[in-house]
C-alpha cells in the first residue's frame, strides 16, 4: 500500500517527489514504491456562489437578501476541474492506504487540502507534513516527524468558519449595497476599514494648518549651537519677536559651556523579518507592492529553495534553528556576504533573547535563509533585492551592537540655553553589514522641529567662554500628516489602534493581541482588492482614496468600518483553531449580524453618484463609460456591473523618457501607441523601439543568461556582470 501525498503547488510536489525518490510521471502526479504525489493549484474547491444554492440569487435583488445557506456547498473551481480531477482519481486508488497533507503549513493552506477531501468525500486516515521550508534536509526531517491529521481539524474549523463569514458578511452586504445604490460597491469586515484609515487620514490632511516656527543656530569655538527651549526641550519656537530679538542680542557676544556630558551607547540589530516587516521595507528602499514582495518570497522559498516559508507573523526563530544557523551561513558564503560571514563561522552562535525566543513562534519562525547553498547568478533583479535584505538582517543579528560615545555640550549666551551634540564611533558592529544604508524609517513623522546633528566636537570643558562669531536664524512651517504609502499602509493595518475611534481599552487590546487587520497572508491581497475596486488609486508613491471610495465609506454601515470588528473576528477565530470556541456558535453569530447589517442598508438614506462618467459609449452595451486609475493604468471601464467590459486607455511603462529620464505612459489609440512623458515628451512606439536599437540597447535578456549560464558561481561580481546589471533591458 502507498501514501498519497498532497502538495499545494507543482513546484514543491515535484520537490517531494525527488526526496523521496518519485519518478513516474502520472496525469496530475508523480509515482514512487511508497508514495504517490500530487498537487493543488491554489484553491481547488471554494465555496459556492449565491445562484448555485437558488437559481433565483443569479439576479442581484434586495427582497432576495440576507442569503443565509443551511447547509455549506462547496463547487470545483472550474479553471482548475482537471488537477481537481486528477487528484480525486488519485485519492480513491485502492492502493492508496492513507493521505499525507503537504500544503502550507497555516490556516489556508489546511483550508485548500481539506475541502479537497470534503468534496470528493474521501475518508481515508490523515497525516500532516508541517515544515517552514522546502529544502531537502526539512523534507526528509519533516517526513520522519510526520503529525497525525487529526491534531489539526481546529485549523482546519477556523479556516472554515473564516471563509463562510466572509462570505456571508461580503457577499449579502455588497449586494445589498450595489442593489440599493445601483453601483458596483464592494465592502468586507477588512478591506472596509483598511479604507476607512486611509480616509481619516485625508480628512487630517485637509482639516490641517501649517503653522510657520522658528529657531536659532550659532557659531562659538568652531562648534554650531542650536538654541534650545529649557523647559520643553523643544529647538522651535512659535515666537517671532523672541527668536529675532535673540538673534540681535547675540552679536559680539560670548557663550559659556556649562555642562559636558559623555556616555558610552549601543544599539543593536533590528529584529529578523516576518512577512509585514519585509514588505514594509521593500515598499520604502524599492518601491515594490506588497503583493509584489509576497510573489517574489514565495519563489525565492518554492523555486530556489533559499529563504524559509514567507506568510510568518513572528520575527523570532525557535532554539531548535540555533544549531542550524551555521549551516544556513555556508549556504549564503557567497558574492557580497563574503565580507561578513566566515568571521561569524568562526565564533560560536549566540543565542540572544532579541531573535531566539520559543513563546514568540507560533506556527512558522522569522523569515531566514535556508540551509540551501545559493547561485546569486539564478536570482532575478528583484528576487536578489528581496534574499540581499533577508541575508543581511538574518547576518546583522548575529553581529555584536554598534558601539558610539555621545557628547553632549550645553552652554549659555545671552541668559539662554544652546546644545550641540557629537558622536564618535567605538565600534561599527553589525552597521558594517549595511555599510552605508540607514536604518531609520521616518516616513509618517513630523520634521517640524531643527534636529541637532551629530559634528566632530574639539575637547572643551566645562565654563569655557567661547566668542560667537556668527548666528543665524531658521525659519519651517508644520507639516501636515503624510499620505499613506504601502508600506506606511501595512505598518497602520498591523497597529489600527491610534485610528480607532473607540477608546474601548478592551477593543484595543483585543486588536493588539490579534495583530491588527487581516493577517500576514492576506494583507497584500486586500490592498490589491482596494485598488481592483477604484476604491484607492496611486500618486507617485502615495495612497489616495478616491471619489467612489468616499462615497462608499458614507454608504456603508458603521459598524462594517471600524477594526474592532475584525479584531474580535480574528480572536474568536484563533480560539476555534485552539479548541476554545464553538464553530456553529460564531457562525450563528455572524449570521446575526449580517441580518442587522443587511436591514441598516436597506433603510438606510443615501445616494451614489458616478462624477467619472465619460462620453465614449461602451462597446457592447451602449451605456457610458466611467474613467478610472488602475494601480499602474488608466482604463474606462462599463458603469453597468452585468456588461463588465473594461479597456485599458494607458499604462505606466518600464520605459524612460531621453529627456527626464521618468518612466512614460504607453497610450493606446486605435491601433497606434505612444509614449507620453508627464514632461511633455512624446514618441510613437514604431519610433522608441528604432531608436532603442540605434543607441544599442541591444543586450537582450537571452544574451545576458546565456552569458550567466557559462559562468562560473562567482561570476554574478565580475566586472562584466556588473556591467549587464545596469543595462535596462525592454
Amino acid at each position: 500500500m502507498k501514501s498519497l501525498i498532497l502538495a499545494e503547488k507543482p513546484s514543491v510536489a515535484r520537490d517531494i517527489a525527488r526526496v523521496l525518490n518519485c519518478r513516474k510521471n502520472l496525469a496530475g502526479a508523480i509515482e514512487g514504491n511508497q508514495y504517490v504525489v500530487t498537487w493543488a493549484l491554489g484553491h481547488l474547491v471554494t465555496l459556492a456562489d449565491p445562484e448555485e444554492y437558488d437559481k433565483k440569487f443569479k439576479e442581484w435583488n434586495m427582497s432576495y437578501l440576507p442569503m443565509v445557506p443551511k447547509k455549506w456547498e462547496l463547487i470545483v473551481i472550474k479553471q482548475t476541474a482537471k488537477q481537481y480531477h486528477n487528484v480525486k482519481s488519485q485519492l480513491f486508488r485502492k492502493d492508496i492506504s492513507d493521505i499525507i497533507i503537504a500544503t502550507d503549513a497555516g490556516r489556508e493552506g489546511e483550508l485548500v487540502a481539506r475541502w479537497i477531501l470534503e468534496k470528493s468525500n474521501c475518508q481515508k486516515p490523515v497525516k500532516r507534513l508541517w515544515i517552514s521550508s522546502v529544502t531537502d534536509k526539512a523534507i526528509k526531517e519533516g517526513f520522519s516527524h510526520l503529525k497525525d491529521g487529526r491534531e489539526y481539524l481546529d485549523l482546519y474549523r477556523a479556516a472554515r468558519s473564516r471563509a463562510e463569514a466572509d462570505w456571508l458578511v461580503g457577499i449579502n452586504a455588497t449586494r445589498a449595497l450595489t442593489c440599493k445604490y445601483n453601483a458596483q460597491l464592494s465592502c468586507g469586515r477588512v478591506q472596509t476599514p483598511t479604507l476607512a484609515i486611509i480616509a481619516r487620514r485625508e480628512d487630517e490632511i485637509r482639516a490641517f494648518r501649517p503653522q510657520e516656527y522658528y529657531g536659532l543656530t550659532c557659531t562659538a569655538g568652531n562648534v554650531k549651537w542650536t538654541w534650545l527651549h529649557e523647559k520643553n526641550g523643544s529647538t522651535r519656537s512659535f515666537q517671532k519677536p523672541f527668536i529675532t530679538e535673540l538673534h540681535t542680542s547675540l552679536k559680539g557676544q560670548s557663550l559659556t559651556v556649562t555642562d559636558v556630558q559623555k556616555s558610552s551607547k549601543k544599539t543593536y540589530a533590528p529584529g529578523l523579518y516576518d512577512l509585514t516587516e519585509l514588505q514594509r521595507d521593500a515598499n520604502r528602499r524599492f518601491g515594490f507592492s506588497a503583493k509584489e514582495t509576497l510573489n517574489i518570497m514565495q519563489r525565492l522559498y518554492e523555486n530556489h529553495k533559499v529563504l524559509t516559508y514567507p506568510r510568518t507573523d513572528s520575527r523570532y526563530i525557535g532554539t531548535d534553528i540555533v544549531p542550524t544557523i551555521k549551516e544556513r551561513l555556508k549556504a549564503c558564503n557567497t558574492g557580497p556576504y563574503k565580507k561578513f560571514i566566515p568571521q561569524l563561522l568562526k565564533m560560536p552562535i549566540k543565542a540572544s533573547k532579541s531573535f531566539v525566543d520559543d513563546k514568540k513562534v507560533s506556527d512558522h519562525h522569522a523569515i531566514i535563509p535556508t540551509e540551501e547553498s545559493v547561485l546569486l547568478e539564478h536570482l532575478s533583479n528583484e528576487e536578489r533585492k528581496i534574499y540581499d535584505l533577508v541575508v543581511r538582517r538574518f547576518i546583522s543579528v548575529l553581529y555584536p551592537a554598534f558601539e558610539y560615545e555621545q557628547t553632549t555640550l550645553k552652554g549659555t549666551a545671552s541668559g539662554q540655553c544652546f546644545i550641540a551634540r557629537g558622536k564618535r564611533v567605538l565600534a561599527p558592529g553589525f552597521k558594517a553589514v549595511y555599510e552605508a544604508e540607514h536604518f531609520e524609517d521616518n516616513e509618517d513623522e513630523e520634521e517640524t522641529s531643527f534636529q541637532t546633528a551629530d559634528q566632530s566636537l574639539p575637547p572643551l570643558k566645562k565654563g569655557e567662554v567661547l566668542p560667537i562669531s556668527n548666528s543665524s536664524v531658521q525659519t519651517g512651517k508644520t507639516k501636515p500628516p503624510a499620505r499613506f504609502t504601502e508600506a506606511t499602509l501595512l505598518t497602520a493595518m498591523e497597529n489600527p489602534v491610534r485610528y480607532m475611534e473607540s477608546d474601548d481599552a478592551k477593543a484595543r487590546k483585543t486588536l493588539g493581541e490579534t495583530g491588527g487587520l487581516g493577517t500576514v497572508a492576506t494583507r497584500a491581497d486586500i490592498i490589491e482588492k482596494l485598488f481592483h475596486s477604484f476604491l484607492i488609486e496611486k500618486k507617485g508613491n502615495e495612497l489616495l482614496i478616491t471619489s467612489k471610495g468616499k462615497q462608499l465609506l458614507t454608504l456603508v454601515p458603521e459598524d462594517l468600518k471600524k477594526p474592532e470588528l475584525t479584531a474580535k473576528w480574528e480572536m474568536q477565530l484563533a480560539d476555534i483553531a485552539k479548541g476554545k470556541h464553538k464553530e456553529a456558535a460564531f457562525l450563528k453569530e455572524i449570521q446575526g449580524y449580517t441580518n442587522a447589517l443587511i436591514d441598516e442598508i436597506r433603510s438606510a438614506e443615501g445616494s451614489f453618484r458616478h462624477d467619472n462618467l465619460t462620453n465614449t459609449k461602451c462597446p457592447r452595451c451602449g451605456k457610458r463609460m466611467l474613467s478610472v486609475n488602475g494601480k499602474n493604468a488608466r482604463l474606462l471601464v462599463c458603469q453597468d456591473r452585468e456588461c463588465g467590459y473594461r479597456e485599458t486607455v494607458a499604462r505606466l511603462s518600464n520605459a524612460r523618457c531621453p529627456n527626464c529620464h521618468k518612466k512614460m505612459e504607453l497610450i493606446k489609440k486605435g491601433d497606434s501607441e505612444t509614449f507620453v512623458c508627464a514632461c511633455g515628451y512624446k514618441e510613437k512606439l514604431s519610433a522608441f523601439k528604432a531608436r532603442r536599437e540605434k543607441e544599442g540597447a541591444g543586450v537582450t535578456k537571452k544574451d545576458v543568461q546565456k552569458y550567466m549560464k557559462n559562468q562560473k558561481q562567482e561570476a554574478v561580481n565580475t566586472a562584466f556582470a556588473d556591467a549587464l546589471s545596469g543595462i535596462k533591458l525592454q
